[in-house]
């Protein structure tokens, strides 16, 4: 019992919550100890002895439940695991010397701070000034602290997987997009049903007849089927070595859903995840290696017999088709928007897209020996050579990319790394909300006062019922983000709650200013709840004063350092995504280094009628959205509840360059 405690107290580490000894989990726990006792390295000498089992339980505990995350959570996990056998005290520190470098985490601090601060408070140093270098940091300090081996999950081992389970704990794969776990499952031994209406009786008589005959089930999309989870929990209670057919396994799939993760079923069962390849090396050898083959010769099979039919005149085709040559319009069409349009249904997307395809469906990669897919050289078309040296090709590939192959600029790195960071911080406050619920403690009542002011006071001191809506806003606020049932009825913002209630008091003075003083010069456009309310309004005034019919116009632009008098609104506050704007040459230019956002000049937008055309020039059509977030739905006014409209910004590189960057225009950044 005292190992069983140890293992529920290292449980407790990872998910906040506690298990009573007596539990169903508890029991799987203490057989799974009593293994890693048997298993792990023998020593005469009681301390190494001792010493032994507690490493090998950690990388046990760490092995086990990685199996069961996803790849952006297993470095998360082996952080909680790490902090949490690691203690620390609270000394602040910060220096310039980090910010500057490439290696922050390396960078040594000036006495006498290199005494007194541990690796955790030098983290929350990084954290202050470098969040893009805080996922490498954080795999320094496992490293350091726990080893090579929690930085390197093991692979996906299924047969392990199955030697952890028995006839009564079910296996479950945790699903991801383009993942399939049951692909190669097959046989008379298994069986499987996809959940969903009216499924249920179906799958329940199939598990009867399986425990009874040890053959294997498998219920796919649990995520599906919520509703007759609870029926499913009933039969798995049921399962035991005494009631089951010692072969019979029961296999579950479900996409992430807060509906069934805490659940019983699948809280007791093995879990698994088997993410598809990341990087371009390991996907196009994936493809190469399962697909390639077959299908380029099927396709070569199919160009000559359609080109053999010609012989046998009107039987083989009524008309005699001239299909020598390769139709790349056709076949560009058919891929970017046949093939992948279906699924790519963002018109700025497609529009990438297309760009994108036009680097591999051209002539020159026909006739160009070594032709290049990137300015580096390091991506070729590799010369004419057997399929296996194909795949060595692949494998020489580098490991990881540089921006420049996406045809996007070296600072993408630094916003890649800035939402890696994120995402790791926005995981590790999940984490700890299972600990306990809001008001459980003083601490947690007082920092909520302090945040709320006397906004939720009332509830706060029990005079109201804390009800699960309540609860859900303060323990937003308690984590610094703004409430789900506040952003229902916001304008869109990707703030956090501290920079989001600057930016609505500032919304709110700009107004009142406008009202108290009258119209301003410059309007600041990020500063309109409906944005596409004042542009037509700005139209319409147009359109009255020069008795124009509104649909036969549109906005022209002019990007200007101070505005002067003439038709139309001059706008500001927009800023520029993946591009600067050159001052002095009045054009779209490259990225200052570590400088992600580049405030955009004052830009007149001038009503013209459709008909009068401007004098060509090379311009680049940049959409502006109101976050970063880009995406957006069709509200019901008609209108993207993100996207607002497109600016023609004049450029001396093609369009295309800058279509690759992705550039656009945001209303608002993040921070």
């Amino acid at each position: 019992m005292i190992v069983l405690k140890s293992v529920l107290e290292y449980k407790e580490l990872y998910t906040g919550q506690s298990y009573p000894a007596n539990s169903c989990l508890a029991k799987i726990v203490f057989i799974r100890s009593c293994l890693c006792i048997l298993i792990s390295p023998k020593a005469k000498d009681l301390d190494r002895r001792l010493q032994s089992l507690n490493d090998h339980f950690t990388y046990s505990l760490y092995s086990n439940v990685c199996r069961s995350l996803f790849e952006n959570d297993k470095l998360l996990f082996s952080f909680l695991l790490c902090t949490n056998l690691e203690a620390f005290i609270k000394i602040p520190g910060d220096f310039k010397p980090i910010h500057e470098s490439k290696e922050p985490w390396n960078v040594a601090l000036p006495a006498p701070w290199n005494k007194q601060l541990n690796d955790l408070q030098k983290m929350m140093i990084v954290r202050c000034l470098r969040p893009d270098k805080m996922v490498p940091t954080v795999t320094e300090y496992v490293k350091r602290n726990l080893g090579m081996k929690f930085v390197q999950p093991p692979p996906f081992d299924l047969s392990k997987s199955y030697r952890d389970s028995d006839c009564s704990i079910p296996l479950v794969f945790v699903l991801s997009p383009g993942a399939d776990p049951m692909a190669n499952m097959d046989g008379a031994k298994f069986n499987s049903i996809s959940l969903g209406q009216g499924q249920g009786p179906i799958a329940a008589h199939m598990i009867s007849t399986a425990r009874q005959n040890g053959t294997w089930v498998c219920l796919q999309n649990c995520h599906l089927a919520v509703s007759w989870m609870p029926t499913l929990e009933k039969t798995c209670e049921d399962l035991s070595p005494t009631t089951c057919h010692k072969d019979f396994r029961l296999w579950l799939t479900s996409y992430p859903s807060s509906k069934v993760r805490h659940m019983t079923i699948l809280q007791n069962a093995v879990k698994m995840t088997n993410e598809p390849p990341t990087g371009l090396r390991l996907n196009l050898l994936q493809f190469l290696c399962q697909v390639w083959e077959k299908l380029l010769y099927g396709l070569c099979f199919f160009h000559a017999l359609v080109q053999e039919r010609k012989k046998f005149g009107p039987l083989g085709w009524n008309i005699p088709y001239d299909l020598d040559k390769v139709p790349l319009e056709a076949i560009t069409y058919l891929t970017g928007e046949c093939n992948y349009g279906g699924r790519v249904t963002d018109d700025w997307d497609r529009r990438l897209l297309m760009t994108i395809l036009g680097d591999f469906y051209n002539k020159e990669i026909v006739a160009t020996t070594g032709y290049r897919f990137s300015s580096s050289g390091q991506y070729v078309v590799p010369p004419k050579s057997a399929y296996e040296d194909y795949v060595v090709f692949i494998e020489n590939l580098p490991v990881g990319q540089h921006p420049e192959v996406f045809g996007m600029h070296e600072n993408v790195d630094i916003s890649k790394d800035l939402q890696q960071t994120k995402l790791l911080f926005d995981s590790l406050l999940l984490t700890q909300e299972g600990g306990a619920k809001v008001g459980a403690s003083s601490g947690s009542d007082h920092t909520l006062l302090d945040i709320t002011n006397d906004i939720l006071t009332k509830a706060i001191k029990g005079l109201v019922v804390m009800g699960a809506e309540l609860e859900a806003v303060a323990g937003s606020l308690l984590v610094g983000k703004v409430p789900e049932t506040w952003a229902r009825r916001s304008y869109p913002s990707l703030k956090p709650l501290g920079s989001y209630m600057t930016d609505f008091l500032t919304r709110i003075k700009s107004l009142q200013v406008w009202y108290d003083i009258g119209k301003p010069a410059v309007f600041w456009l990020s500063g309109f709840f409906f944005t596409q309310a004042f542009l037509t309004g700005a139209m319409q005034n147009y359109a009255r004063k020069y008795h124009v019919a509104i649909d036969r116009l549109s906005f022209d632009f002019q990007v200007k350092d101070v505005p002067s008098p003439g038709d139309g609104v001059y706008i500001n506050g927009l800023f520029l995504d993946g591009a600067r704007w050159d001052r002095q040459s009045g054009v779209l230019a490259e990225q200052e280094p570590k400088a992600l956002f580049d405030p955009m000049p004052i830009i007149w937008l001038k009503p013209v009628e459709k008909n009068i055309v401007a004098e060509a020039q090379n311009v680049y059509e940049c959409p502006l959205y109101k976050t970063s977030e880009r995406k957006g739905t069709l509200s019901t006014t008609g209108h993207s509840t993100n996207f607002i409209l497109s600016m023609m910004l004049p450029t001396q590189q093609p369009p295309k360059h800058w279509v690759k960057r992705g550039v656009a225009m945001l209303c608002q950044l993040d921070d």
